[in-house]
């Protein structure tokens, strides 16, 4: 055991004393920076595959002189058509400005600088590369390179200090390469363009603010099912004899109609934990929205059930039907029928009034488009919100003219009238039914028939011709 340890000893002072006697190898120039800006909008993160500007920075070792430095960027780099190179030279804190030629390699994404007096001892020499698009990769990279000393030898650089990147996304790409196109630039150059409708915004607003249309539909999809048995249940209680149940309806739908929606959120928010009653903030919601929601059922309930002519209660208690048995089977499927038009407005309203849940910190559609307004101050998001409100609501506006004109229709006991394709085809019809009317009865005044469809005929020709004069 002992000759080994005085073995490893020995070693070890051998190796100290040819460390001493040969001199180490260094490098000319010590790289000490490197660093991006931030490229993307309220964050400090540098995104890749979207353009940045660069920095590095490098100090001249003592008794050593610098002719040229290449730096390469990382694989997957790539230079724009506004890629430029700024070379500055700093000796202590005075700026030096020695002649220099600068040459970018876009297929190799490389930077090349040539000094015409060398770069002496202690100068530190620092390159800006700007408009330069670092791999889109999540990680760390690092710059590296070349350069020559003044008696002509290459030197590789040592791989600079790493430099943080952010993937960036598709929708952040696409909002890059609209901000290069002329158009969209001529268009911002318009302020209010670009304060209400910034292209750029426009396309990076909707990831978030989809997050927030759908909170906003889970809330009205959960809550309107719900307010519609409560509806149904004081519609009843206000049709029912019973003066106490209609004046529990009466106060109930009179109160909620009677005040405000934003006050009822706030009384549920605010009110209900000072009770010690605390509930999930979406849960909450959909209640509020559902209690809302119910007091107008109630109503269209109530009056849907009550324009069914009373010939119906009748015919049905002829056949043997009790009331339960009446009100389920005959009078609320006919009341359903007549109400689903007023209810998909309801819908719409429910769907708008989830906007003002953001007052409470519901994070929905509205919170979602007011975050991004606070991190940009433009109102673009807005506007995109008022977007995903209307993609819902202008469908079913017109469903519900629709259903109005079918119920309508189906009330007068007609059918949907038949459209034309063109005038022409119209006016044939009338003159054809007609000809055929006079001729199958002459008798009857088969003259007039005749002397209708050509009247028709007159008609058309002059609607033609007043057709072709307006073209």
């Amino acid at each position: 055991m002992r000759e080994l340890f005085a073995r490893y000893l020995r070693t070890a002072l051998v190796l100290s004393l040819l460390l001493w006697l040969v001199p180490a190898a260094g490098f000319a120039l010590t790289n000490d920076t490197a660093t991006a800006r931030s490229n993307e909008s309220g964050t400090t993160n540098v995104l890749g595959g979207v353009p940045t500007r660069i920095t590095w920075e490098a100090v001249v070792d003592k008794g050593e002189s610098i002719s040229e430095v290449t730096l390469a960027f990382p694989q997957g780099s790539a230079f724009t058509e506004a890629t430029n190179v700024r070379v500055t030279v700093l000796e202590g804190t005075d700026r030096v400005d020695p002649d220099h030629d600068i040459s970018l390699d876009a297929t190799e994404a490389s930077a090349h600088v040539m000094f015409s007096d060398p770069l002496e001892e202690g100068q530190r020499l620092r390159v800006e590369v700007y408009e330069v698009a670092l791999p889109n990769v999540e990680g760390a990279v690092s710059l590296s390179g070349s350069y020559v000393r003044d008696d002509g030898e290459e030197v590789a650089l040592p791989d600079s200090p790493e430099i943080n990147v952010t993937s960036a996304s598709p929708v952040q790409q696409l909002v890059d390469w609209l901000s290069d196109q002329p158009a969209v630039q001529t268009w911002n150059s318009v302020p209010v363009l670009r304060l209400f409708l910034n292209p750029q915004l426009i396309v990076s607003s909707i990831p978030s603010l989809v997050v927030g249309w759908l909170l906003s539909l889970l809330l009205v999809l959960l809550g309107f099912p719900l307010a519609i048995p409560i509806g149904l249940a004081f519609a009843f209680m206000k049709i029912f004899r019973s003066r106490i149940l209609h004046a529990i309806a009466a106060v109930y739908t009179g109160v909620v109609r009677g005040t405000p929606l934003f006050l009822q959120i706030y009384i549920a928010f605010f009110g209900l934990p000072l009770m010690g009653i605390k509930l999930n903030d979406y849960v909450l919601a959909v209640l509020v929205l559902a209690f809302n929601s119910g007091a107008y059922m109630c109503e269209i309930f109530r009056a849907g059930i009550q324009s069914i002519p009373k010939g119906q209660f009748e015919a049905s208690r002829s056949l043997g039907m009790n009331a339960v048995q009446t009100m389920f089977s005959v009078i609320i499927p006919q009341t359903i029928r007549r109400v689903i038009p007023t209810m998909t407005s309801e819908f719409i309203l429910l769907y708008k009034d989830t906007s003002l849940l953001a007052a409470v910190g519901v994070m929905e559609l509205m919170l979602y488009a007011r975050s991004v307004v606070a991190n940009t101050g433009n109102m673009t998001p807005y506007i995109v919100a008022a977007l995903f409100y209307l993609v819902v609501t202008l469908p079913l506006i017109h469903v519900v003219g629709i259903l109005e004109k079918r119920l309508a229709l189906s009330d007068e006991g007609g059918s949907a009238p038949t459209k034309r394709k063109n005038r022409r085809g119209a006016f044939e019809q009338m003159a054809e039914e007609l000809a055929e009317s006079g001729a199958s009865d002459e008798s009857a005044g088969g003259l007039e028939y005749a002397q209708a469809a050509s009247a028709v005929d007159t008609a058309y020709a002059r609607a033609r011709k007043g057709d072709t004069r307006g073209r």
